[in-house]
């Protein structure tokens, strides 16, 4: 399977970047054929234009030269695997530029009717699986009284955009774990991807 691994952290000593590749090289191990894409590594300019803006229903003229590589790159995808940190209970900027900037009308939906007014309906057939790999500052009694709102997110967007259950798996409280909890959860997402 061609497995697309998105990965949104700056820091290339951080653990998140030792779950990304954790991710990747498992992949890898169990045959899959990966394309790793760090929108950090890769400058990814996460800001919408005002040009894109303007242009964002007009299908296929939302496909700038800026962003028909990344959307060429999802498109010949067969499942996800997105690896991020989540911060003050969200994605990274950078990883939510992306979803602003690629999953754009005619990628990842269309509207029923031709207009921005329709009913929605996803268009990213080619994904067949679903995962993100996150990590978070915060507890998890902390992360649910607050709503968890990346989990509901991934979790809901992910079902509505690809038509797939995504599997989520968050290590909570990475700041106060030992190195043996540290270990342990990369243990458990390279068995994750290995079963992928």
């Amino acid at each position: 399977m061609r497995v697309h691994v998105i990965h949104a952290h700056p820091v290339e000593t951080s653990y998140n970047r030792a779950l990304f590749s954790a991710v990747v090289e498992s992949l890898e191990a169990a045959g899959h054929t990966v394309d790793a894409l760090n929108l950090y590594d890769e400058d990814f300019p996460a800001v919408m234009t005002r040009e894109e803006r303007l242009g964002y229903h007009d299908v296929p003229g939302n496909l700038t030269p800026a962003i028909k590589p990344y959307v060429d790159r999802l498109r010949a995808a067969e499942a996800i695997v997105l690896v991020h940190p989540v911060w003050n209970y969200g994605y990274p900027a950078i990883l939510k530029g992306y979803f602003d900037r690629i999953f754009l009308p005619g990628v990842s939906f269309t509207m029923e009717g031709g207009d921005d007014r329709g009913q929605l309906v996803p268009c990213l057939s080619n994904i067949k699986k679903v995962a993100f790999v996150t990590s978070y500052g915060g507890n998890r009694i902390r992360t649910w009284i607050m709503g968890d709102p990346p989990r509901r997110l991934a979790m809901r967007w992910g079902w509505v955009t690809f038509r797939a259950r995504p599997q989520y798996m968050a290590l909570y409280d990475m700041n106060n774990c030992t190195p043996s909890r540290l270990d342990g959860f990369l243990a458990k997402v390279r068995q994750a991807m290995r079963a992928f």
